[in-house]
């Protein structure tokens, strides 16, 4: 049934000159399926390189947006409506424009796992591997609003050793992932390099061996000489470790580290996206134009 699945969807997608692209957050097969796996910004800035007329992201609905602001003569479609993003969701731009004027110094750093109205309304993008070199940018005396993520801006924060303006919103996957998960797990594997992301809590991110982005890990894993990692993010990411790298081995630091929203999306829904047309991400273009701008100004930067 699945092989019967994939040759449809390697069908229609060629039909539809359509590109897949998956997270890594994604299910394996998901992500299997798809042109291109990596992080979000880094997939629709490879669907704006294609000639693709048609892009099926198997992600989360901001990610849909970004790809709809970077790829604007494209179709975006995202394989099930409901699959969004809990840390996204804790900020709306209402409640940002009251805190710019709590703030009016401030310049906002928006974190890219954020929606498109969000965007629109912040100076500058930041994304969990580039989030140090932009806050950087601004002078140190330069007030700072960072949002949505507290837990990436106080990571950033203490790197710089420069006091931020938190917004109170986190990962609830990585905020599951425990220092006693950690502590646990190295006791189970003494030999394996503890590698996090900047999404965990500060506790959880003083225990790492190294702290990056699903792409920052998945080079730090490729690059080391070491066997074994023990891996404190999403648990899909593990598929693309384990086959990039088939000769170490790669623990998860707790089954609980599992987003639901990330594998709402199967093959199926895939094939349903690609037959029926759905379901569209369009971002109005007032939005679009404005959270643009502040992509762009991290992109130029980074």
């Amino acid at each position: 049934m699945t092989t019967l699945i994939i040759d449809k969807i390697k069908e229609l997608k060629k039909k539809r000159n359509a590109i897949i692209l998956a997270h890594n957050y994604q299910r394996g097969e998901v992500q299997d399926i798809a042109d291109f796996a990596g992080d979000s910004l880094g997939l629709s800035q490879q669907a704006a390189k294609t000639e693709a007329e048609m892009i099926v992201f198997c992600g989360v609905h901001f990610m849909a947006e970004t790809a709809s602001i970077l790829c604007p003569g494209k179709l975006v479609l995202l394989p099930d409506e409901n699959a969004g993003c809990p840390m996204a969701n804790m900020i709306t731009r209402k409640e940002l424009i009251l805190k710019k004027k709590e703030f009016p110094g401030a310049k906002v750093v928006c974190y890219v796992n954020s929606t498109a109205a969000v965007k629109a309304e912040s100076d500058i993008c930041c994304t969990s591997s580039n989030a140090i070199k932009i806050v950087s940018s601004f002078p140190k005396e330069q007030e700072i609003l960072f949002v949505p993520d507290k837990s990436l801006g106080g990571y950033v924060s203490k790197q710089l050793n420069r006091p931020m303006i938190l917004w109170e919103g986190y990962c609830p996957t990585h905020h599951r992932i425990l220092a006693e998960h950690i502590v646990k797990a190295k006791k189970e594997h003494p030999q394996a390099k503890i590698v996090v992301h900047p999404e965990c809590t500060p506790d959880v991110i003083e225990l790492a061996d190294h702290v990056a982005s699903t792409t920052g890990i998945a080079k730090y894993c490729r690059e080391s000489s070491a066997g074994k990692f023990i891996i404190g993010t999403e648990v899909g990411l593990l598929h693309r470790l384990k086959k990039e790298n088939p000769q170490k081995s790669f623990f998860a630091v707790t089954p609980l580290s599992d987003c639901p929203n990330m594998k709402l999306i199967n093959l199926e829904k895939v094939l349903w996206a690609l037959e029926d047309l759905v379901y569209e991400v369009k971002v109005a273009e007032d939005i679009a134009q404005k959270a643009h701008s502040a992509i762009q100004k991290m992109l130029d930067l980074s």
